[in-house]
C-alpha cells in the first residue's frame, strides 16, 4: 500500500542538500557573516533570490502533491 502525503519532501531534501554543503555553506556565511561589505553586498541577493526560489519549488510541489492526493480519493487514476 503506498501512502501518498502532502508534504513537499523532495524540494526541501533538495534544498537542504544544496545548503549544508561546504560551498553552500561558505556562500551563506560571506552573505551576513563577512567582515566586508562588498562580500555581503554581493551575496545577499543571490542568497535571497535562491532562497525565493526555493520556497516556490516547496509551495508547487504541496500543491501538486494536494491535487495528488483529492484526486486519488475521489477514485480516479
Amino acid at each position: 500500500m503506498h501512502v501518498r502525503t502532502r508534504w513537499p519532501w523532495i524540494s526541501l531534501l533538495l534544498g537542504a542538500a544544496v545548503a549544508l554543503n561546504p560551498i553552500g555553506l561558505d556562500f551563506l556565511h560571506s552573505a551576513f557573516f563577512a567582515g566586508e561589505q562588498l562580500a555581503r553586498n554581493i551575496a545577499q541577493p543571490v542568497v535571497l533570490i535562491a532562497l525565493a526560489v526555493m520556497v516556490l519549488a516547496v509551495m508547487l510541489e504541496w500543491l501538486v502533491r494536494s491535487f495528488l492526493v483529492k484526486r486519488r480519493a475521489r477514485g480516479a487514476s
